[in-house]
């Protein structure tokens, strides 16, 4: 890619050798690219300077470079498309810079082609490749999330694991809602351990009219409902052996059978099955098929238990909270900061389901905006246990983790979230380097 002109672009990266790297290829493609290696250096030249791109590494080594995008808005300075330059463990810190307004982001390591096709597209002006996450910000739903938008239409067979009220219906009907033709094709979801044998195969493969008792009609199993969509078989590792053979030869001769009939019927469809049990440990034990088991599981994808991505915890109670808000349309209710607390010591062992009843059960019970914890929890959670820490350390480290929560709260934003603590933005910033808190590396 050549740039038609002489684009300026500013590069903020400390790595000596990966900062010389980038900012010689951007010369070779035709940009005109100035080289800050510290947050401060491009903190004093970018209001004073004319710049039509930024590329910013988040990890600098006087400041984040989300310490540096906040402190650039709080001042209203005008800024040009901002690309995040991030590391693995910082995908959530770059999803906030995405809702502050950054442009896009790219994660380490990367692909320098990659990285240009994406200045390229900002550069004219082009939509960047980003996607807003829906099932969460930790950076096991992330990375969930970047494999379902490489597989969202292979077609292939998925199997999704996770213990119960994980949100793995959720991913099933995220990767279906992401394919190229969607809109136009039906998700049908069934729950296989909420049959009976004899009831399962007719509610997957259908049957005639008069094929038992009470089968006053013919009807259509979900697997003729999902026709050429996705269907969705939940607690798949609860089905018995004889209907586990009658799926694999659904699966491989992708022809159905009513129950009563005779006729062959073509079914052209995404299975995804989904299960809370160990199917490799059953396969062993000799309850669940070795043959359905490789079929169903072309593509894997795990489902973390809610206390491994305490990062979700908060995301998803105001995403709860908004839709509650706007079922009822009324004025959104808000969590308490020592709710908050709560909700991220308690180890939510009913997982997504859990949380996001207990925020319904709060709702209708509180009588105010704002959620006390004892609304939504029989018994408090936090036991406060004895320890050796002076109080001057436990004081400072709360201080430190409600720092951070205001911060969370406000998308990062340092004048907000201060106004919000009831303190200046420069005791802010003192308090945050103080802490660590501007990297979250260092946290």
């Amino acid at each position: 890619m050549t740039a038609s002109a002489k684009l300026r672009l500013c590069l903020i990266e400390d790595d000596e050798i990966v900062g010389d790297a980038l900012a010689e290829r951007f010369e070779l493609e035709g940009y005109d690219c100035t080289w800050f290696r510290t947050g401060r250096e491009a903190l004093l030249a970018l209001p004073r300077r004319r710049f039509d791109l930024v590329v910013s590494d988040i990890r600098l080594p006087d400041m984040s470079g989300e310490q540096l995008y906040a402190t650039l808005l709080d001042e209203a300075v005008a800024l040009p498309p901002y690309l995040f330059i991030t590391g693995y463990g910082e995908i959530d810190q770059a999803v906030r810079l995405l809702k502050l307004g950054a442009a896009d982001y790219i994660k380490k390591p990367f692909d320098i082609e990659v990285l240009l096709k994406k200045i390229g597209d900002l550069a004219t002006g082009g939509a960047p490749s980003k996607v807003e996450p829906c099932l969460g910000i930790s950076p096991a739903m992330r990375a969930l999330e970047t494999l379902i938008e490489r597989i969202k239409d292979s077609g292939s067979n998925v199997l999704i694991t996770g213990e119960s009220g994980v949100g793995k219906e959720m991913v099933a009907s995220e990767l279906h809602r992401r394919g190229s033709k969607a809109a136009d094709r039906p998700f049908v979801a069934v729950n296989c351990g909420a049959f009976a044998a004899g009831l399962l195969e007719a509610e997957l493969f259908g049957y005639e009219k008069g094929a038992f008792t009470g089968a006053a009609r013919a009807h259509k199993g979900v697997f003729e409902q999902a026709e050429g969509g996705t269907l969705f078989l939940d607690e798949i590792g609860d089905m018995l052996p004889a209907m586990q053979i009658r799926l694999l030869r659904a699966i491989q001769d992708r022809r159905i059978t009513h129950v009563g009939g005779e006729i062959a019927i073509p079914v052209s469809l995404r299975l995804v099955c989904a299960t809370h049990r160990d199917l490799k440990q059953m396969v062993e034990g000799g309850d669940f098929r070795e043959d359905l088991y490789y079929r169903i599981n072309v593509v894997h994808l795990h489902v973390p238990p809610l206390r491994e991505r305490k990062e979700d915890i908060l995301w998803l109670a105001r995403h709860f909270l908004e839709a509650e808000a706007a079922q009822r349309r009324g004025a959104m209710r808000t969590l308490s900061s020592k709710l908050e607390r709560f909700m991220l010591d308690y180890p939510w062992p009913g997982n997504v389901r859990e949380l996001k009843h207990a925020l319904e059960r709060a709702c209708v019970l509180s009588a105010g905006g704002k959620l006390p914890p004892e609304l939504m929890f029989d018994e408090m959670p936090v036991k406060l246990a004895p320890t050796d820490e002076t109080l001057a350390v436990c004081l400072a480290d709360y201080e430190k983790q409600y720092i951070v929560r205001m911060l969370n709260a406000h998308n990062g934003h340092a004048t907000r979230a201060a106004e919000a603590l009831g303190i200046s933005r420069k005791n802010l910033w003192e308090k945050m380097k103080r802490h660590g808190i501007q990297r979250k590396g260092d946290e």
